[in-house]
């Protein structure tokens, strides 16, 4: 089952229930920027503080791939600190979930 409608539509409504439910129980977050992972409530909290922020906003979502196994998204999110990036994020999906990210950010703006 493709999952990315259900997950864009929750981050376009700052659903934060329903887009947590998408996250695996032992879901990890690799940050390749700073060489750190974040857990699931980690990255949860991260979430959660992003869509209660009015500067957090995402442009051009889009699904560039997904099948049972993976799911392949592109963005461009303006952050809360006032910086922009075009984000590329990779994530291996396990029992129809998110279970591990990796993504490629690049400023623009």
């Amino acid at each position: 089952m493709n999952i990315f409608p259900e997950l864009k539509e929750a981050t376009a409504n700052r659903d934060f229930d329903k887009f947590s439910s998408y996250i695996h129980e032992e879901y990890t977050f690799i940050r390749h920027q700073s060489g750190t992972t974040m857990n699931r409530e980690e990255t949860l909290g991260m979430i959660k503080g992003f869509l209660a922020s009015d500067s957090f906003t995402i442009e051009q979502h889009r699904c560039v791939y997904e099948n049972e196994d993976i799911l392949v998204e592109h963005m461009v999110v303006a952050f809360p600190d006032n910086t922009k990036e075009a984000v590329l994020a990779a994530y291996t999906k396990k029992d129809n979930k998110l279970y591990r990210c990796e993504t490629g950010a690049t400023k623009v703006g």
